[in-house]
């Protein structure tokens, strides 16, 4: 299954930035929006940094489950290259990025998704939104604090819970595997489109625009005609059952089409804690914190709550792979255990010759040998040689060969 030429990507700054923070792939597997944040000094980077790695697992794999770890690993590896920015370039401390991907393999998709920008699916003329965004608000409207409508007008709407960056050294990042059919079509777009733009119209125009490059045109025209104060960027996949080899041009849009350039600003200050989780339109505003309250209860709650739950899962994540290997350390002991009490050997024990279970040597306190049955034949009866070699023990590797030795030795012994 194939896009069959049926893919593009489109950015635009939009009508109040002065510089684009997005970053938009379209590839031949892989397809991406990254939209970054931390102000003129990181966004972009931060985007552009992002997508590059990513671009490196643009290939085909075996089945949807190595997609999905690919994608998981390029992740992790971006985030990683992100802090080291920052600590090569401090002047970029707090940058970050959402990132929303999907990598195709056969008649599914690997999705990969952290931040607020969205991935869509358009079938069957109904259009679902396949990622839920990390958000304050979100996390409000998931718990039943505050209604859908009341989140699109919220003043914390920007307020991001997970991000890629130097905020988190191990993001929590959500992937998942899709089942793909022919007549999809994907839409990939940052929030500059999704919070100006409503579902509605958005499924008119993917529905309404054969073609990918005109509805993606449309899209981006639909966000600046609702003024488009944030960057917005438009990446759409078609998936037929045609050959790949009609597929279209790799595309690479906003930030990550240029150059990277480390700007440092003397001026900055420096960023407080939940300004590291503004979106970039709220970020760089200069009234900030008429719209965004750092000492607020409510928001400090969650996030302190959302500390929790992340560290809470990693403890139960170590704590059930200690466990698993305790275990196996166990089973293996275990079946060392029982495979050594199959055997046996003849051996002197006092003065007299005896038959032993197991193997003659201790594990710590736990012995893996005892008498398993004492004899009649005296060690001073045997001849000298025959005396020193039952001392030094004989193997027998079963019951029956240990009595046939001491028949030997009983003979020997006369």
């Amino acid at each position: 299954m194939a896009t069959s030429g049926k893919s593009t990507a489109v950015s635009h700054v939009g009508k109040i930035r002065v510089n684009n923070q997005d970053s938009g792939y379209a590839g031949t597997q892989l397809f991406i929006v990254a939209d970054g944040m931390g102000g003129h000094a990181g966004g972009d980077v931060a985007s552009a940094i992002a997508l590059k790695r990513m671009m490196e697992a643009d290939r085909k794999y075996a089945s949807a489950a190595d997609a999905e770890f690919a994608l998981q690993s390029a992740l992790g590896a971006a985030n990683t290259m992100l802090a080291e920015t920052v600590f090569e370039h401090p002047e970029l401390t707090g940058m970050g990025t959402t990132v929303s991907a999907i990598l195709r393999s056969g008649s599914q998709v690997a999705i990969a998704h952290i931040g607020d920008s969205r991935i869509y699916l358009l079938r069957a003329g109904t259009l679902s939104q396949i990622t839920a965004d990390h958000t304050f608000v979100q996390r409000l409207v998931d718990s039943g604090r505050i209604t859908p409508e009341e989140a699109a007008v919220h003043p914390r709407r920007s307020v991001l819970m997970r991000v890629l960056g130097d905020v988190d050294a191990t993001p929590e990042i959500d992937t998942t595997v899709f089942d793909v059919l022919p007549g999809d079509r994907w839409l990939l777009c940052s929030d500059g489109l999704s919070s100006y733009v409503s579902d509605v119209k958005i499924s008119q125009v993917l529905t309404a625009q054969t073609a990918v490059k005109d509805a993606a045109d449309r899209l981006v025209k639909e966000s600046l005609d609702q003024g488009a104060p944030d960057n917005v960027t438009v990446v759409i996949v078609d998936i037929d059952d045609t050959e790949e080899s009609a597929s279209s041009p790799v595309m690479v849009v906003g930030s990550a089409s240029a150059p990277l350039t480390f700007e440092s600003e003397s001026g900055r200050r420096p960023l407080r804690l939940p300004s590291l989780l503004l979106h970039p339109l709220k970020s760089t505003q200069a009234h900030e914190d008429s719209h965004f309250e750092p000492e607020s209860d409510e928001y400090l709650d969650e996030l302190i709550a959302e500390d929790r739950r992340r560290a809470r899962r990693r403890r139960i994540t170590w704590l059930v792979g200690i466990a698993v290997i305790a275990a196996l350390v166990v089973a293996a002991l275990f079946i060392g255990y029982r495979w050594s009490q199959s055997l046996f050997y003849v051996g002197a024990n006092g003065q007299t010759v005896a038959i032993y279970r197991g193997i003659q040597q201790d594990l710590g306190p736990i012995s893996l040998h005892s008498v398993y049955s004492e004899t009649s034949v005296q060690l001073d009866s045997l001849p000298s040689y025959t005396r020193r070699t039952v001392e030094d023990t004989i193997g027998a590797t079963t019951l029956a060969d240990a009595q046939a030795i001491i028949t030997r030795l009983t003979e020997a012994s006369r």
